[in-house]
């Protein structure tokens, strides 16, 4: 099947008993053993199993073609579950330019348990190269990067890291499977912060981790879920694999969408410097003509000209773009981002951050228009 395809029906089959079209919600807690003391039915408890969740799992396990899915309560939630998979003494590559929860998860709740971990420049090979260690267990990649739309070689880090028996997972929220596959460059898990694109309309939180096949590490990530108990609501699994059918055409518009703000952007006299891997400019422009398939996603960044006072000052004079913080939805936002990520933040404090939506193309660009043209 074709990705629009699996979206639909992977996971949403028609109820046997009614014939419902529309899958039921199932919210109870606990299920009924047989009479001999089994669970023949598959389900025993929620928190090891819910039949809304294994729908809403198996969907984005065949979007991202893997094996089995892993979901949580949220995006945080997933990646942590992936460092639980590190023991002491071992060792994590990360991006320096990644998102600033997946680093402070590193530097504060993973590190004190005796796990080493080095942020590198992932564009470059060489620097990769050289950052492996003996004891390197995970190489963590985020592509494109958050918020500045760096671009990292899937294919060529994740031959790098198994030469070191080294995992590697990819954080793919930005660039969804619609336009990337980590799994399919090598990458052993991929990640998903599932409140964004999966969800699309800001109105839940959710993770997810997905795995190549169903051995090891898919099993470690099952029990880690079931034991750890960070589940998502059944609510919240119906929600996101109705947002699934959709997620497809909502993807394309928003990219077509941020392809437009980004070639105004990138001539704009008020602007320093448009991030978008689409344009020519990009310096992963041409890898990411070939790791991802046919689009280039509906994030985008720029700087603007004088600091970070007039960054804000533009932020606060649009009118159809929400000044808010997250991604992937249906309405458009901005975002100062150096404002939120702390003292380790390596954003430009110039930098504005964007989440294209579903609106018309041309009336964001009137907005921007407006916004980053200076009252008298």
């Amino acid at each position: 099947m074709k990705i629009e395809t699996m979206a639909v029906r992977v996971g949403r089959e028609v109820e046997s008993t009614t014939g419902s079209v529309a899958p039921p919600m199932y919210l109870s807690t606990t299920f009924e053993r047989d009479a001999d003391g089994a669970f023949s039915r598959g389900y025993s408890y929620a928190r090891s199993g819910n039949p809304s969740r294994r729908e809403l799992e198996a969907c984005i396990a065949a979007l991202e073609g893997g094996a089995e899915a892993a979901t949580f309560a949220s995006g945080s939630a997933a990646s942590l579950a992936v460092f639980s998979l590190l023991r002491p003494g071992q060792h994590v590559l990360a991006p320096i330019q990644s998102f600033h929860g997946t680093a402070t998860q590193l530097r504060e709740i993973i590190a004190p348990y005796g796990i080493q971990h080095t942020f590198v420049d992932m564009m470059n090979l060489d620097a990769v190269r050289a950052a492996l260690r003996a004891n390197t267990r995970l190489v963590w990649i985020e592509t494109p990067s958050n918020p500045m739309l760096n671009l990292s070689d899937i294919e060529a880090i994740a031959a790098l890291a198994h030469e070191r028996d080294a995992i590697v997972c990819c954080d793919n929220t930005f660039a969804t499977p619609i336009w990337q596959r980590p799994l399919e460059l090598g990458a052993d898990l991929v990640m998903h912060s599932s409140t964004k694109y999966f969800g699309g309309h800001s109105d839940l939180v959710g993770g997810a981790v997905v795995s190549r096949d169903t051995g090891e590490l898919a099993s470690a990530l099952r029990y880690y879920q079931e034991t750890a108990g960070n589940i998502p609501s059944p609510f919240d699994c119906w929600l996101l694999r109705r947002s699934l059918t959709t997620l497809a055409c909502r993807v394309r518009t928003q990219t077509d969408n941020a392809e437009r703000l980004a070639s105004f952007l990138s001539t704009h006299p008020a602007i320093e410097r448009t991030f978008y891997p689409g344009l020519e400019s990009h310096p992963g422009h041409a890898l990411a003509r070939r790791q991802m398939h046919g689009g280039f996603g509906a994030m985008l960044s720029f700087c603007v000209r004088g600091g970070r006072d007039q960054a804000i000052a533009i932020a606060a004079r649009t009118r159809l773009f929400t000044r808010a913080t997250s991604l992937g939805g249906v309405e458009s936002l901005i975002e100062h981002r150096a404002s939120i990520e702390g003292p380790h933040s390596v954003t430009p404090q110039n930098l504005l951050r964007l989440s294209v939506g579903l609106e018309n193309a041309e009336d964001l660009i009137a907005d921007l228009e407006q916004a980053l043209h200076a009252p008298a």
